[in-house]
């Protein structure tokens, strides 16, 4: 008999996952060119060329125990090291190797945090609409994920009851910006008045307060939008990185932690976090990947691909009459449903060979997200199947 623990997990497993299932499924009934899958944040964007140079010219010339060996559990230092002062460069930072840790993506490196924060009933807060996962993550190691109730105006955060909801077990608060799965970027002036209230708690009730801000997408925000750099406004920030969007390298499970000599605790954190790197059983992040994005850390994919693909979906369906705002990041696209039902929605939506996610599985029911990670053809065959959806609910 399985734990109990995982009885939940099993019974609760991943809608997202399921709707990719879902997607084989349907492909092999009617032909991969006729299903329109939407649900999974998998790049469709080729990995900058440097990557492919990067890896030909490390198995190529350096020795096999240096490339596929054990390291330190941070990672290898000069790698390390390459990562600070990269983000030293773009956001004026003063970070060293010391305050980094390569991790197994940013799940990984998440992981690494909560195990590192947490004791039992300790809570963690989020802002809906968020990324599922966040709830397992925390449950790990038996804490509360607290959620405050989406801003469904403009997505930012609902500062308001934020503060009602801040109390002294609160031990972390968990943001995603650009955020899956509404595109929305927090704003600086979002940003600031969150760390003031988290300021303002951790005096009241004498306790300290991580900000741990979870950035996988940080590189993919259009219109030259800004997307601030959280430890320039909070002393207490962990950043949480991950290559698999930036460089389209999701499966192989690289990128790592910032932990700022400001942070509470710093010399305690990042040996706790060294331990929990270990102990978790990741041991060290994949070895031949921190050598090749340390030498790709100025690099990144090209995100035009995503805003013709952005411009094209959201054009297309707000002319149907479907309301969304329109992403200033990332991938994806959160559109209101004209049902109120948004896991029916999503099933009227596989009639048409459509798969969307609901956004139940965010924590903000009716709406939908569409992951527009996909060729451009697949949105143009796709639209008017939106387009007949909409005038079907219509009428």
């Amino acid at each position: 008999m399985i734990s109990i623990k995982m009885q939940e997990q099993v019974k609760g497993n991943s809608i997202i996952r399921a709707m990719f299932e879902e997607g084989k499924k349907l492909a092999a009934i009617h032909g991969a060119e006729n299903v329109f899958d939407f649900s999974l944040g998998n790049p469709n964007v080729e990995s900058p060329e440097e990557v492919k140079k990067a890896i030909i010219e490390i198995i190529t010339t350096e020795d096999s125990m240096s490339i596929h060996g054990y390291m330190n559990n941070s990672g290898y230092e000069e790698v390390r090291e390459a990562v600070a002062q990269s983000i030293n460069d773009k956001f004026s930072t003063a970070f060293t190797a010391n305050n980094i840790l390569m991790t197994v993506g940013a799940a990984g490196g998440l992981n690494v945090v909560f195990k590192t924060l947490l004791n039992p009933q300790d809570e963690v807060i989020t802002f809906a609409p968020f990324f599922g996962e966040y709830k397992n993550y925390v449950k790990n190691y038996d804490g509360q994920l607290v959620i405050v109730s989406p801003n469904t105006l403009d997505f930012q955060p609902n500062l308001e009851e934020f503060k009602e909801k801040i109390t002294p077990k609160t031990k972390a608060v968990i943001i995603n910006s650009p955020n899956n799965p509404t595109g929305v970027i927090y704003s600086k002036a979002t940003i600031i008045k969150l760390a003031e209230i988290m300021r303002e708690k951790q005096t009241e009730f004498g306790t300290d307060i991580y900000l741990v801000s979870d950035e996988p997408y940080r590189e993919i925000a259009y219109d030259h939008t800004e997307v601030p750099y959280l430890s320039n406004y909070y002393e207490n920030t962990i950043i949480g990185y991950s290559f698999s969007k930036s460089l389209s390298l999701p499966g192989e499970r690289i990128g790592y932690l910032v932990i700022p000599d400001e942070a509470a605790d710093y010399v305690n954190i990042i040996a706790a976090a060294n331990i929990a790197n270990r102990i978790l059983g990741y041991v060290n992040a994949p070895s031949l990947f921190q050598r090749v994005i340390a030498k790709c850390l100025e690099s990144k994919v090209d995100i035009e691909t995503y805003n013709r693909n952005r411009e094209l979906l959201y054009d297309g369906i707000t002319a149907y009459g479907y309301q969304c705002l329109k992403p200033q990041g990332a991938f994806y696209m959160f559109v209101k449903t004209p049902i109120e039902n948004d896991v029916e929605f999503c099933n009227l939506a596989k009639k048409k060979n459509i798969l969307l996610v609901p956004g139940s599985a965010f924590g903000c029911p009716g709406y939908v997200r569409i992951a527009y990670c996909v060729a451009y053809k697949t949105i143009e065959k796709a639209l008017p199947g939106f387009k007949a959806l909409i005038e079907e609910i219509q009428r």
